[in-house]
Formats: structure tokens, sequence, C-alpha cells
């Protein structure tokens, strides 16, 4: 299924959905960033997804990132929220959702990069490769955000 971003388009579709979602920047030992090719949209991206009844956000963040990239992680921290009515996305579907995420920090604990049938490629970046990359604004934000620190503990 294809994506479109919108971001401040006076032309974007209306929204028709509010999904709660996780995402994970997940660094490594070395500080190295891990991230997707998303399949719908051909963007790097973080992995993250859509909640499930019955799992908390942390839990999505933990199974977007396993499913996604073949990586179990632990939630080290929070990044951010991110709500911004501004910015939708259009699914072939005609499903049209507001952006409604919370980004938490992770770190790796086990696994190996696998491709799921989301994403074309899967590949760990230096923090000063990122900016070169194609990827839509809401997750440079989230990089950014992370870089500039600031990110509060969870215990």
């Amino acid at each position: 299924m294809g994506r479109r971003d919108y971001e401040d388009d006076p032309n974007a579709p209306a929204a028709n959905s509010l999904v709660p979602a996780a995402s994970a920047v997940v660094v490594d030992d070395a500080g190295r960033i891990l991230l997707q090719r998303r399949r719908d949209n051909g963007m790097w991206a973080l992995p993250g997804g859509a909640m499930h009844l019955g799992e908390s956000l942390p839990d999505c963040a933990v199974r977007e990132t396993l499913e996604e990239t073949g990586y179990e992680v632990e939630i080290t921290g929070i990044v951010g929220t991110y709500t911004d009515p501004r910015h939708v996305f259009a699914y072939d579907d005609g499903e049209v959702r507001q952006e409604f995420s919370i980004c938490f920090l992770a770190r790796p604990v086990s696994g190996k990069l696998t491709v799921s049938e989301e994403s074309t490629e899967v590949r760990w970046f230096d923090p000063a490769e990122i900016d070169a990359l194609p990827m839509v604004s809401s997750i440079r934000k989230r990089l950014n955000d992370w870089r500039n620190g600031n990110i509060p503990a969870i215990r």
C-alpha cells in the first residue's frame, strides 16, 4: 500500500483517522542509529508503527522495531511526543491518518539486520550520515530532537 505524507499543505486531504503509534531511535554502543528504508514511500525512517489493542506504547515500539529491523531493543527514554494535526498520511485505501506518535530512545539487546515486507533496506548509520538521507521532515525532526538532547530517562 502506498503512502503520501502531507505537512503544512493547504491542499492536504482531511484526516479521517487517528491511530496511536510509536517509533524508536535505536542507538548502538558505537553511537550509530538504526534506520529502515520504507517500501511505501522510499524514504529512510525510524522503526515504528501503530499500537495494537492490548499493548502499551513502549511495547509497540519494541515489537515494531523487531518486526521491521530484526533487532530486539530495550527502551531507555523518550525522545518526544508528535501530534501535529497539520501532518497527515494519505494511504491508497482512502485512510488519511493524523499523526499521533510517541518516539522512544532504545538500545539493541539482540538480533541482526533483517529486511521486512515494510522495508527495502535496513542499516546502521553514523549520526553525521543521516542529514544527507531522504526522509520525511517529521522523522528528521525526531532525529534532530534526539541529537539536541534533553531526553528524560525511563525508570
